[in-house]
This record gives structure tokens, C-alpha cells and sequence, in this order.
């Protein structure tokens, strides 16, 4: 199977799928006579894999990881269960920081009178070193 084969069965682009090649989050397919790389059902299991985990959060590293536990028919899914579990801290925890800024945004935006004039609050307290409203 071709690389443009792969794409659309994954739902990568082949830049996305090269790139994930290059930095060896995928085995490395074969190459024909001609050069071409060429993949199988295990290469298409891989990369929804990774565009998957990708899709929920997962970094690089850790796509890297779930594609050595795939590959690992000695795994342990509380392995898995625990990275998953893990990734779902990280999300909350960023969940709490967005709703944080979210909270000062709204904090700067109330004090700005949003008129014709130079002063702004907004850019005065971005501007002051450390402090939040």
C-alpha cells in the first residue's frame, strides 16, 4: 500500500505520516525496489493510533509510548489505564489554568472603558511585572 493509500485510510496528510516516520513513532515501512515506502494493515493500525491519541491530548513522547505498547503483545493494560488516567490529571489541571486566565481576562476587560481614549487597563496591568487584578 502506498503512502497516499495510508492517508486516506488514517486521515493524515503523507507530510503527517513522513513526519511521524522521521521522528520513529511508526515502523519504519518497507521500501520497494523503486524507493517507494510501501505499508501494511499494521503501519494503518499505528498511525490511527497516533492521530487518535493525538486527537485527546497526547503529546509525541507519550503517542511514542502507546505505539511501543501496542506493538508490545506483553503489555499491561493497567499500564495503559495508568498513562490514560495520567492524561486526564494533565487535562483537568490545564482545564483549571485556562479558566484562570479566562477569569483575569474578564477581570482586565471590566476595568477598560472600551472608548476613543489612549488609556487601556487591559495594557497597563499586562504591562506591570507580576501583579494580577
Amino acid at each position: 500500500m502506498n503512502i497516499s493509500d495510508v492517508a486516506k485510510k488514517t486521515g493524515l496528510t503523507s507530510k503527517a505520516i513522513r513526519f511521524y516516520e522521521e521522528k520513529g513513532l511508526v515502523t519504519a515501512p518497507i521500501r520497494r525496489d523503486n524507493g517507494y515506502r510501501s505499508y501494511s494493515t499494521r503501519h494503518i493500525e499505528e498511525l490511527t493510533l497516533l492521530r487518535q491519541a493525538r486527537q485527546v491530548g497526547f503529546n509525541l513522547d507519550e503517542c511514542r509510548e502507546l505505539v511501543a505498547l501496542f506493538n508490545d503483545p506483553a503489555r499491561h493494560s493497567a499500564d495503559v489505564k495508568a498513562r490514560t488516567l495520567q492524561k486526564v490529571i494533565d487535562i483537568e489541571k490545564h482545564i483549571s489554568e485556562l479558566n484562570e486566565m479566562r477569569r483575569w481576562l474578564l477581570a482586565l476587560a471590566e476595568q477598560c472603558p472600551g472608548d476613543e481614549g489612549a488609556d487601556c487597563p487591559i495594557i497597563n496591568n499586562l504591562a506591570r511585572c507580576c501583579h494580577k487584578p
